[in-house]
């Protein structure tokens, strides 16, 4: 199981805070620089798209939140050949700040699992009031199809 994450791969995001995509932008999920993060506006829900340019087979995901700015009921999606989003997963991360291996608590059911050449994470909730989620890393780790 490997990074599906490269440079080809797009990412589309459903808002960046106050619309300060050089503080808060997309670009800051992959970065692998703590310091540095994706911050939504507020409301819900909000969704991170990742498109990856080929056919993955999707294993796990790995996400590292602001404590009280963290998804809490949350859906992980599949393109499929009939364009259109599907539901691989429900999961429920923890409200804390270290990375969180969402495969390791909620595991994609070998049924589930499907080729795909893109998913969509859905934040349907937030621990914040105002429904804001921050990310500091994500990945999605698995194998080409």
């Amino acid at each position: 199981m490997t990074s599906l994450l490269n440079a080809d791969c797009r990412i589309k995001v459903s808002s960046v805070l106050n619309r300060e995509t050089t503080l808060y932008g997309k670009q800051f999920l992959t970065d692998d620089n703590e310091e540095t993060c994706w911050n939504s506006e507020a409301g819900t829900p909000q969704f991170i798209v990742v498109d990856f340019g080929r056919k993955v087979q999707v294993e796990a995901v790995q996400f590292m939140f602001q404590g009280g700015f963290v998804g809490k009921t949350c859906q992980l999606l599949a393109w499929t050949n009939d364009s259109e989003f599907v539901e691989m997963m429900k999961f429920y991360p923890e409200d804390i700040n270290p990375l969180q291996i969402i495969n390791n608590i909620f595991p994609v059911a070998e049924n589930q699992r499907q080729a795909t050449s893109r998913v969509k994470i859905i934040f349907e909730s937030s621990t914040d009031f105002f429904g804001r989620i921050t990310v500091y890393k994500l990945d999605i780790l698995g194998h080409d199809a």
